[in-house]
C-alpha cells in the first residue's frame, strides 16, 4: 500500500485526471447510455492509436508498467511480455480499436464490445497506478450500465430512449 501511495504521488496529475474522467464517465454511462458508448469508442480508439504508434517508436515503454504492477504482473511483464511485446501490444491496439468500432454499432456487436471492454479494464487494473486504478473497476461498471440498460442501436441513429437514470 505504501508503494502504492509513492507511485500516485509520482504521477498524481495524469492519476487525478484519470480519476476524474472515470467518474464522469461512470456518471454519462448511468444517465445516457449511447453518449457514453461515444466515450468508450473514443477512449478504445485513442488507446489502440497510442499503442500502436508507441510500440513502433519506444518499444521498451511498456516494460516500465512493471514498477507499479502487482508481484504476478510484474514478473510477467519482466518476463514473457518482455521478450514478446511486438506481438502483444499490437494485438492489444487491434482488439482496442474492434472494441472502439463495436461501440458504435448495434446489436450483438455492442453487446461483445461491451464484454470485451470490460475484461480489458479488469485485466489492467492489477497495473494498479500503471492504469490509473481505480480507473479501470470504475469504468468497467459503466461499461456494465452500457451493457444493461443501451437500445444497441447504430450510434448515429437518434434513439427513442436517451435518459437511462430508471434501469
Amino acid at each position: 500500500m505504501e508503494k502504492f501511495i509513492q507511485d500516485i504521488e509520482q504521477f498524481w496529475q495524469p492519476y487525478l485526471v484519470s480519476q476524474v474522467s472515470s467518474i464522469i464517465i461512470l456518471v454519462i454511462a448511468y444517465k445516457r447510455t449511447r453518449w457514453a458508448r461515444g466515450l468508450f469508442s473514443l477512449l478504445f480508439l485513442s488507446a489502440s492509436i497510442v499503442n500502436t504508434y508507441t510500440i513502433f517508436n519506444d518499444t521498451n515503454a511498456y516494460l516500465s508498467y512493471a514498477d507499479t504492477a502487482i508481484p504476478l504482473y510484474r514478473d510477467f511483464i519482466n518476463g514473457w511480455f518482455s521478450r514478446h511485446q511486438q506481438l502483444i501490444i499490437p494485438s492489444i491496439a487491434l482488439g482496442q480499436l474492434l472494441l472502439a468500432i463495436g461501440m458504435t454499432l448495434k446489436g450483438w456487436w455492442v453487446k461483445w464490445a461491451c464484454i470485451g471492454a470490460i475484461i480489458f479494464l479488469l485485466a489492467i487494473a492489477p497495473l494498479l497506478v500503471g492504469a490509473a486504478f481505480p480507473f479501470s473497476i470504475t469504468v468497467s461498471v459503466a461499461a456494465w450500465l452500457v451493457l444493461k440498460h443501451d437500445d444497441r442501436n447504430y450510434l448515429w441513429k437518434r434513439s427513442s430512449q436517451t435518459y437511462k437514470a430508471n434501469p
